[in-house]
């Protein structure tokens, strides 16, 4: 620093100073310092497919670049993945949709901020259930709005129950956002609670970014087949194995799409041509690539329940879709973050505290089963060995 410089201190605004940290990374993070040590750290805290991304769609991805998609696409979203979005809708739900009803974005949560900035006014409320996902209390509250929360009981499997909210919306609510199937519960919305959703006379959001990942015998059921005051945000990220593409959508009411087109020419522009052209192939022709994950997190997934119950961690209700496991473990310190980072240090597993899902998940442990069965024996292992220390101590 030359003598004339000084230290200036920015000033940051309150809104960008209210976002929370992201605990699944802080962990990760902390992880990866004991890797770079020489630990070996098994990760269940990222809720990330462990596949690789099906070849057929990264081979449809090196013939876009082949054939010149390195350019600007259309803003709303290339119309040929709109095309297949609208035939995604159709042929899976049975709902009929114009593809300009469809905003493709870098990602559901680009998404999410976009819909967000144009749904709330400072002091709207959201309701959400909690526990919920962490990232939609930041969201909502970005733009001066206000998550209100609705409990929702572990006995119910974590599910909403309309019944509860019939007239019982509390004032100033504009929107009530689900996420079915859910994270970090694992919780899925059936046709009965979908229906009653859209009966309560507020727009439903519906994050359907986990359909394709049900254990369920039916299908998945969107909440556009129950109501048309709904936006939905979907993408190509959990069920294709396509993070880091970051190919999203909103299907939008149709007087919202002109101006949130115009939101998205300004903030992104377009989304990554070829990525679209690879997720319009995906859409239609990858489906039997998709089965075949699932039915591994399928096996995976009852391997996990079962060792946790050996253990004594708590799983009164067994999660439906996505792939993660709301476990309680309260027993072994009510505190969930405190034990995460213990489990982390002692036993190299590294987990979720369920207080990053709000209160209602305090005393929980969100485990991921987007590892491997050889990763989740070895975690049950080490977990056992952990809680033994524990009880001689």
């Amino acid at each position: 620093m030359t003598g004339g410089d000084h230290m200036f201190k920015t000033k940051m605004t309150d809104r960008a100073l209210s976002v929370t940290p992201f605990m699944v990374m802080e962990v990760l993070e902390e992880a990866q310092r004991l890797e770079a040590a020489g630990r070996r750290v098994i990760h269940m805290e990222v809720g990330e497919p462990d596949f690789r991304t099906p070849e057929p769609i990264v081979e449809a991805m090196r013939r876009a670049l082949a054939g010149g998609a390195f350019k600007y696409s259309h803003s709303q979203g290339d119309p040929v993945l709109r095309e297949a979005l609208s035939w995604h809708y159709k042929t899976r739900y049975g709902v009929d949709l114009h593809p300009d009803r469809f905003l493709v974005c870098p990602g559901t949560s680009a998404g999410m901020l976009l819909l967000f900035g144009a749904l709330l006014e400072p002091g709207d409320g959201v309701l959400m259930s909690n526990p919920t996902y962490s990232c939609y209390p930041n969201f909502v509250g970005y733009y001066g709005a206000r998550p209100v929360y609705s409990p929702v009981r572990e006995s119910e499997g974590f599910r909403f129950c309309p019944a509860d909210l019939e007239g019982n919306v509390p004032g100033g609510v504009k929107a009530i956002l689900i996420n079915s199937p859910g994270n970090p519960t694992g919780a899925v919305l059936g046709p009965e609670r979908l229906q009653g959703l859209a009966g309560l006379g507020r727009l439903v959001v519906s994050d359907e970014i986990y359909h394709g990942l049900s254990y369920l015998p039916e299908r998945d059921h969107t909440i556009l087949e129950y109501t048309d005051n709904a936006v939905v945000v979907g993408g190509l990220s959990k069920c294709f194995a396509m993070t880091g593409w970051r190919v999203g959508w909103l299907v939008l009411p149709p007087d919202m799409v002109r101006p949130m087109r115009s939101m998205a020419q300004n903030f992104f522009i377009s989304v990554n041509a070829a990525a679209q052209k690879a997720g319009a192939h995906a859409l239609l022709n990858a489906w039997p690539e998709v089965e075949k994950m699932r039915d591994i997190y399928g096996r995976r997934r009852r391997m996990l329940i079962d060792g946790l119950r050996r253990l004594g961690l708590g799983v009164m209700v067994e999660p439906q879709g996505a792939f993660y496991v709301l476990a309680r473990a309260d027993h072994l310190n009510p505190d969930s973050k405190a034990l995460v980072f213990e489990i982390l240090e002692e036993a190299g597993v590294g987990l979720t505290p369920g207080r990053e899902f709000g209160s209602g998940a305090e005393g929980f442990l969100r485990f991921s089963y987007a590892t491997s069965e050889e990763n989740i024996e070895e975690s049950l292992a080490r977990l056992g060995a952990f809680i033994e220390k524990r009880r001689g101590g």
